[in-house]
């Protein structure tokens, strides 16, 4: 027993200074560790941030290129009037056929109509005017209802429209007890050729 108290005596020191050096060691472990996991963490969210904005980035080309090339090929193909197969019909007559497309596109897109006025061959119209022996024209003033989202459906579906047509005019007036629809005031003209 003696000899142990020797021992340590002689070492004591040494054993105080590793003793001191391993809890100085445990306490900066103990307070490096967290800071090291946080550090990982965020270079994890990072690189994850990176991976995921390289996949935006790639959508976005490719969303830019798909619109370049429809604006391209819209540019390219000029709407061609409207040209009835039968010969020698008046403008009312010719008109219906495209009028009846049109229709079709509103009812396709669930949106009501309150009224239709029809003016063929109106005196205002640029084509009437300089070249009256070679296109009908009919001015229509459609009052319609229905909501935002069928509204830009619509929209859209005339903007795609294969024949030439001139929207003059769209009034657009939320409904006074439901703000979520739509009363229209739309006026277009529709070309045909004779």
């Amino acid at each position: 027993m003696q000899e142990i108290e020797l021992y340590l005596r002689k070492f004591k020191s040494v054993i105080l200074i590793l003793l001191g050096t391993i809890l100085i060691f445990g306490i900066i472990i103990s307070r490096v560790v967290p800071i090291a996991v946080d550090i990982f963490k965020i270079i994890d969210k990072h690189s994850k941030a990176v991976t995921s904005l390289a996949d935006k980035e790639r959508t976005l080309q490719n969303l830019k290129e798909k619109t370049e090339k429809a604006n391209a090929e819209s540019k390219d193909t000029p709407k061609e009037f409207f040209k009835s197969i039968e010969k020698g019909l008046d403008t009312e007559s010719v008109i219906a056929n495209e009028f009846s497309e049109i229709l079709t596109l509103i009812r396709g897109n669930s949106i009501k109509t309150r009224s239709i006025k029809y003016q063929y061959d109106p005196q205002d119209d640029n084509f009437v005017k300089n070249v009256p022996d070679k296109y009908n024209v009919a001015k229509l003033d459609i009052e319609m209802i229905g909501t935002y989202k069928d509204f830009e459906g619509f929209l859209k579906e005339l903007y795609k429209h294969e024949h030439f047509l001139d929207i003059s005019s769209i009034e657009v007036v939320p409904y006074q007890k439901d703000k979520k629809i739509l009363i229209i005031k739309f006026q277009l003209k529709l070309y045909a050729q004779k």
